[in-house]
């Protein structure tokens, strides 16, 4: 009996806190009726507060886990977040090779919410290089999209997606929290410029995983089937509304509620 329930394949960093990372990826695809699969890429000392240290999984380790899971189910998505080393960097690009058919979303996360660096430089120089081809959607933050274009802190944005879709991404979703504003505004862009733009009232405080939980909302969906634009405007949806019911359990960020539909 084959499955109907669409299986995505996280591949990321742990998060003790469930806030970010591999636990939030999980969260996420559950709760938008996907079953999660996880390949872990390193262990993080972290808590609400900031990230202590990270320590990066052995490659082959990272591709074996991979290769097992995928020769034994089928993969209706791939999410990426944070891969420990630019070596994990071109492991996973080599998976992601053998499943051309397959929508990639990649959450470029580059620093923690207090700023922790969890990417070195050779490791963006991978990401630019081996992934960003591969990638169906790339979901950076303003700060993560000038950085990975090249571009200096207050370039025009749109330039940098220009840059990025060159590099071989199919759609950039630069998210606008860290913009001035009294709404968040998010804009979508393919080769030829703006897909969609979307605005969203600003929340007060400050939450741990809410590029995690995008990004994974938009893996669910286009694992589900949809197009990219439909599933960009209803995983934004969710994503506000889980961060509108985050709840504070430690001392630094709130953490979104990823099964706000069902308390």
């Amino acid at each position: 009996m084959s499955s109907r329930i669409p299986a995505v394949l996280a591949i990321a960093a742990s998060d003790p806190t469930g806030g970010a990372g591999l636990q939030a990826d999980l969260l996420t695809l559950s709760s938008l009726g996907c079953h999660p699969l996880s390949v872990v890429t390193g262990l993080t000392v972290q808590d609400t507060r900031g990230v202590e240290s990270m320590h990066a999984t052995e490659p082959s380790l990272v591709e074996r886990q991979a290769r097992h899971v995928l020769r034994d189910m089928p993969v209706s998505a791939f999410k990426l977040g944070v891969l420990g080393s630019a070596d994990n960097v071109r492991v996973v690009a080599a998976i992601l090779a053998d499943y051309p058919r397959t929508p990639v979303v990649l959450d470029p996360v580059l620093a923690s919410g207090r700023g922790d660096a969890l990417a070195d430089d050779e490791a963006q120089r991978a990401l630019r290089s081996a992934l960003l081809p591969l990638t169906t959607v790339l979901t950076p933050n303003s700060l993560e999209a000038r950085r990975l274009a090249g571009a200096a802190p207050g370039t025009d944005l749109a330039g940098c997606a220009r840059e990025l879709t060159q590099l071989g991404c199919k759609y950039v979703l630069v998210t606008g929290t860290h913009e001035a504003g009294v709404e968040v505004v998010n804009t979508l862009y393919d080769p030829n410029g703006i897909v969609r733009e979307d605005s969203w009232r600003r929340l007060p405080g400050s939450y741990h995983g809410s590029g995690c939980t995008l990004a994974s909302a938009i893996a669910a969906l286009l694992a589900r089937g949809m197009a990219v634009e439909q599933a960009v405007q209803q995983a934004q949806d969710f994503t506000w509304k889980s961060l509108a019911a985050g709840f504070s359990p430690g001392h630094g960020q709130s953490i979104p509620d990823r099964f706000f539909q069902s308390r």
